[in-house]
């Protein structure tokens, strides 16, 4: 088994035992956390706009009444009851009010965006100028957003969305693709293959009221509208004709060339690992890439078939456990501050990251 330690502000990793090789040094943790946990912050806060765009986008269609489609989206961050102590009520406007701009609520898009903000402020040297800029003008406008409320909020989870990407694209096309850059992938790629589980969870373990509606008109809007939540659809109906619940769960977990798919998604962090490592793949020196890979390697086995067989909401829910296995081992093994497992308020978030929340 990999063991951890840490020397002259280096974090190395000892090797299986009998191996003579040594330890391959890696950078200073305090880079690798702060970069780790800046692009997932980041796509977090896009993600979190993807679960409420698709509500949005829902309530245009469903027939029957329209309130009861906002508790589930509390629901799968694991704070229903903190929103209830705060807010009393489940409606659209409270829900997008703690989900978007709740600066007490730490995994808020507002919060997301100013623990993004600080963890790059800690690596100024590190990051490009561009970056630095992208973050702070993607946080005044949605501060800005939160001290007025936009006229149409769809547009502004749009923009949401669309400066995520910007800040992703100026990263690739404005910092050296090393060690820093790798880590900056391997955040932003295990949030967004946990909150692809959880937005397909979403659907189909709470949205329908109940199963006479499977099969329905109502029940192939609100796949399409998850497809959409995922920019998916252009792309699933270029490989699919009809959209099935098997088949869009097939695309969203399975698919190995949708840059929004589970499986796509820790394959590129187990590739980025083993960049950082230089383990080859299909080895592990450390108990990160020996949870990543077997969990990539049980992806690539499965069909869809087997994933129905289990349950796909127990499939989910145990990816998303697996993911976040991942991400303890990570820390574990590259980082020196051990991750926080409860969200705290922003106005006390310090370097400290939450791994298991929403």
């Amino acid at each position: 088994m990999a063991t951890y330690q840490s020397g002259k502000g280096f974090v190395q990793w000892g090797l299986p035992p009998g191996r003579l090789e040594q330890p391959r040094k890696i950078m200073l943790s305090r880079v690798a956390d702060s970069v780790y946990w800046l692009n997932r912050y980041i796509e977090r806060a896009e993600n979190i706009a993807r679960f409420v765009d698709v509500n949005l986008y829902l309530m245009l269609d469903l027939p029957y009444g329209a309130q009861q489609q906002w508790e589930p989206l509390v629901m799968t961050t694991g704070d229903l009851g903190f929103f209830k102590q705060h807010y009393g009520e489940v409606t659209k406007a409270n829900v997008i009010q703690f989900l978007t701009f709740d600066q007490h609520y730490s995994n808020s898009i507002l919060s997301c965006l100013n623990m993004a903000r600080e963890n790059a402020r800690s690596i100024r040297e590190i990051i490009s100028s561009e970056m630095w800029e992208e973050i702070n003008r993607f946080y005044l406008m949605v501060k800005e957003a939160g001290d007025r409320p936009p006229a149409n909020i769809a547009d502004f989870f749009a923009r949401v969305k669309l400066s995520s990407h910007r800040f992703a694209g100026i990263m690739d096309a404005t910092m050296t693709h090393n060690e820093a850059w790798h880590f900056g992938q391997m955040g932003r790629l295990q949030e967004r293959a946990d909150k692809t589980a959880r937005i397909l969870d979403v659907k189909y373990y709470y949205l329908l009221p109940s199963v006479e509606w499977v099969g329905t008109p109502l029940d192939q809007v609100e796949w399409i509208a998850l497809l959409k939540s995922a920019s998916a659809y252009e792309m699933y109906r270029k490989s699919q004709r009809r959209i099935t619940p098997a088949n869009v769960a097939s695309f969203l977990i399975l698919h190995q060339k949708f840059p929004r798919s589970i499986h796509f998604c820790l394959l590129q962090v187990q590739r980025s690992l083993h960049e950082v490592t230089g383990t080859p793949l299909g080895s592990w020196r450390n108990d990160a890439e020996r949870a990543l890979g077997r969990i990539c390697g049980e992806m690539g086995y499965i069909t869809i078939e087997d994933v129905i067989n289990q349950g796909l909401h127990e499939f989910l829910e145990e990816i998303q456990a697996k993911v976040n296995e991942v991400g303890v081992k990570m820390a574990q093994t590259f980082f020196v501050n051990e991750p926080v497992l409860s969200p705290v308020p922003i106005q006390s978030q310090t370097q400290q990251q939450s791994l298991t929340s929403f």
